[in-house]
């Protein structure tokens, strides 16, 4: 899937002028950061002063030595993490959170042998992601950022966490496809713990991508990077959700960073050049089905390795959902398959299934499986449920006043 930016209005309706000052280069006087490095200094920094200290950019410009934009984007996107707080606006002022510390940590201390004129080479992506299993042995669950934990499956004889981030190592965007619910989102954010999501639709901007100017409270105007932006300057994967849902023209301003180029020139901050760090990637989910997605030639062509998704059945069944409700699923799939019905429920229906199964019963689990089918199929997902328990079954709904 593939990928300019709407200024806010001033009060008197005129562009607001962008702020002058040095540009907004990663790169420090001394050499290049890995990703995330300097976001650890400046925490480190923050936390390094008496308690309750706090700091403007031009103070932490002149203790690390690099630009303004850098220092002031790394320090939004510290408070966009909670790991710092914004205290002031003019000029910015940034204090450390109880969160701080541990951004402060992955902080790299200089080699006491390592030559001064070489830069430190940034952790391959593999480094930068946990193991998931013991070697030759059958991979265990991963933990999403969310804390839930996901069950790898098998992709091209690997764990399909283990396949996508080789696919990343080796820099080829993958595109993950099927109907909503079965876990494209899940697997990715298992596979890549560094993840900044972009949740698509038709109102998607540019500059929802790329960043924009947003009025401070003393009505002034910034420019705040955009998540294309933050992970291409940080050198994390980017997921485009629903990607096909967004507008061509919009999805247009992120070709350049995914081609050989990988850069992006934001023409609403001074006309200023993005060069993608090591390690940014992009990877993107499409729901065929959902009414409005389009996959253009112009986006699936940026997409090298495209993969289908479809519900884990076995998987549902070792997190004991109800077999009869897993049976029925399966079955629905099969006529979907045949084109006999529009809709069957996924892992994401079904686990909602046994949770509702061990608060109002089975009896209501049922009903309400009848119930989310879409008026177009319900008839033939209560026909098919009906069979299986041997008794009639209706979408759930109230019953007489008690």
């Amino acid at each position: 899937m593939t990928s300019a930016a709407q200024l806010s209005p001033t009060p008197n309706s005129a562009t607001p002028n962008p702020p002058t000052g040095p540009s907004t280069s990663t790169t420090p006087v001394n050499g290049k950061t890995r990703p995330g490095e300097l976001r650890a200094r400046i925490a480190k920094a923050l936390v390094g002063g008496p308690p309750g200290a706090q700091f403007s950019v031009t103070e932490l410009v002149n203790m690390l030595g690099h630009s303004g934009g850098a220092i002031g984007n790394a320090c939004e996107t510290l408070v966009r993490r909670g790991e710092a707080v914004r205290v002031g606006f003019n000029p910015r002022m940034y204090r450390a959170t109880a969160t701080t510390a541990a951004a402060a940590a992955q902080a790299t201390a200089p080699g006491p042998s390592a030559p001064a004129s070489t830069p430190s080479a940034p952790p391959s992506i593999a480094q930068r992601t946990p193991a998931v299993g013991p070697p030759g042995g059958r991979p265990g669950p991963v933990t999403r950022p969310n804390g839930q934990q996901y069950h790898p499956r098998a992709l091209a004889n690997l764990p399909d966490v283990e396949a996508l981030r080789r696919l990343r190592e080796a820099g080829v965007p993958v595109l993950l496809y099927g109907p909503p619910g079965t876990g494209k989102t899940s697997l990715i954010e298992a596979a890549f713990p560094d993840l900044i999501t972009v949740a698509g639709d038709g109102d998607t901007t540019v500059g929802d991508l790329i960043g924009e100017y947003t009025q401070d409270q003393h009505g002034g105007y910034e420019f705040i990077y955009g998540p294309l932006v933050t992970a291409m300057q940080e050198g994390r994967a980017l997921l485009l959700d629903d990607a096909t849902l967004i507008s061509p023209k919009v999805l247009a301003a992120l070709y350049p960073a995914m081609d050989g180029r990988r850069q992006i020139q934001v023409k609403a901050h001074k006309g200023e050049t993005i060069t993608a760090a090591e390690g940014f990637y992009v990877i993107a989910g499409h729901n065929p089905g959902v009414h409005g997605a389009v996959l253009t030639e112009a986006l699936a062509s940026r997409f090298s390795v495209q993969i289908q998704v479809g519900s884990d059945y076995d998987l549902a069944t070792a997190l004991k959902i109800n077999r009869t409700a897993v049976r029925i699923a399966r079955n629905l799939a099969t006529c979907q398959q045949a084109g006999e019905v529009g809709w069957a429920p996924q892992l994401r229906e079904l686990i909602a299934f046994q949770k509702i199964a061990d608060v109002l019963g089975t009896e209501a689990a049922f009903a309400n499986l009848v119930g989310i089918a879409p008026l177009e199929d319900r008839d033939t997902v209560a026909e098919i449920v009906t069979k299986a328990l041997g008794k009639p079954v209706t979408a759930l709904s109230l019953g007489r006043q008690l």
